[in-house]
């Protein structure tokens, strides 16, 4: 069996700019005509206040159809569902007017498998704007195209839902973009213009772009918190633009999960809908990746970090790499040095240190030449760990054998 994240083959083509032939008219044309008439429509049309209350509502409903339905029903599996809210979710995602269940399904599935590899139809590796909406404008490389080809479909040939939405997506796209919407308002409150261009086509703007940075904002900002092998991340700012996609390092390592968020405070409209949906048994078997699992990736990617960070710090000469002395070495040294002490069988040179000691020069001078473990360990003073750390860059030799201890230590706590 080939790795998660292997690719089939090197696309040495790209999408080759230069060349006419591999662009895709039928989504370039559109996608970058959109925008602008969007604005345009949008300075010509007042938005009245139900008018905006209803945009809000059905961009949610359209977008969950999407985030809920085309991702994690569909692509992911991570929940089933009563045939009336599939119904719903091919409705309302076709409403999105981001492609039918299947070929949405079939560019996700090949981006989980090949990740950042240049089977990925939408690889992050390719810059930000190739990932956001470049990758629609061009026609697919060999390795992409035979990266699709082996993705598995025959759950989704299989569903009458998916098949019926793919045959007849472009009407039930339009009728569920443009003349639901402007029904609604014109019906609700007289406002057929208002809800076509607000709840329909500025709606549908918003949320192209809104699922497109799950491509690639959730692959820039924020932190890889279970996997930095690969680009996803998670951050709440990409969860707040795409219904609670944004924890993408999380997704990209527990893809069957029906959370996106893992932690109950994090946000996610869309988990709690299908948590909501479970209740009234609407949906059922709720894949959840065991906690233990999640919690030792967690907890892996912590310690990497805390390795490479304590790889960045100075923490003095290791004990081991000290050269060992005699008690008769350690007394024959002094002579050159007399400003030494020996804590934990280990000398250390306090002469740079000595006046800068925290309790006075007065404190380290009767341990001069001598064994100062037990005041360092509490009988003058427990020594906090900073001071043990600072301790360890002013180590100089391990002492075999016993070293004096100074006298009347009590003393010196008066």
């Amino acid at each position: 069996m080939k790795p998660h994240h292997a690719s089939p083959a090197p696309d040495l083509e790209g999408p080759q700019w230069h060349r006419l032939d591999r662009i895709q008219w039928d989504q370039l044309i559109p996608l970058t005509t959109e925008p602008f008439l969007a604005a345009y429509a949008a300075s010509k049309v007042p938005l009245t206040t139900p008018t905006l209350v209803f945009a809000i509502i059905y961009y949610v409903i359209t977008a969950t159809g999407v985030t809920a339905g085309y991702h994690r029903l569909w692509s992911h599996k991570s929940f089933d569902a009563a045939w009336p809210l599939k119904l719903w979710f091919a409705l309302a995602g076709a409403g999105s007017v981001q492609g039918s269940i299947k070929w949405w399904s079939r560019r996700h599935r090949a981006h989980h498998r090949y990740t950042d590899t240049d089977a990925d139809p939408y690889s992050a590796h390719r810059g930000l704007l190739w990932s956001h909406i470049l990758w629609l404008f061009f026609k697919p490389g060999p390795a992409t195209r035979r990266a699709q080809a082996k993705v598995d479909m025959r759950d989704l040939n299989a569903d009458w839902i998916v098949t019926f939405q793919h045959r007849f997506f472009i009407p039930i796209a339009l009728t569920m973009s443009f003349a639901v919407p402007a029904a609604v308002a014109h019906f609700g409150w007289n406002d057929a213009l208002g809800g076509l261009v607000w709840a329909g086509l500025v709606r549908m703007v918003l949320l192209h772009h809104a699922t497109f940075c799950v491509n690639s904002l959730a692959h820039y900002l924020g932190e890889a918190t279970y996997d930095d092998r690969r680009s996803p991340k998670d951050h709440l700012v990409t969860a707040l633009i795409t219904m609670g996609e944004g924890q993408h390092s999380f997704h990209h390592s527990f893809p069957n999960d029906y959370r996106n968020a893992y932690q109950w405070c994090e946000w996610d409209p869309t988990k709690w809908l299908i948590w909501a949906c479970s209740l009234v048994g609407l949906t059922w078997n709720l894949k959840r990746f065991p906690d233990n699992e999640i919690r030792k990736g967690k907890l892996m990617m912590q310690e990497k970090k805390l390795q490479a960070l304590r790889h960045e710090l100075d923490w003095g000469v290791a004990t081991d790499s000290l050269p060992s002395w005699s008690t008769a070495r350690f007394v024959e040294e002094l002579r050159l040095n007399p400003s030494m002490i020996v804590i934990e069988g280990v000398a250390h040179d306090v002469s740079l240190f000595i006046h800068d000691h925290p309790g006075g020069v007065g404190i380290v001078k009767p341990f001069l030449g001598k064994d100062a473990t037990e005041a360092f360990n509490g009988r003058v003073y427990d020594h906090s760990t900073a001071a043990r750390n600072l301790m360890a860059h002013l180590r100089v030799a391990k002492v075999v054998g016993s070293v004096e201890t100074p006298a009347k230590v009590d003393e010196l706590e008066e």
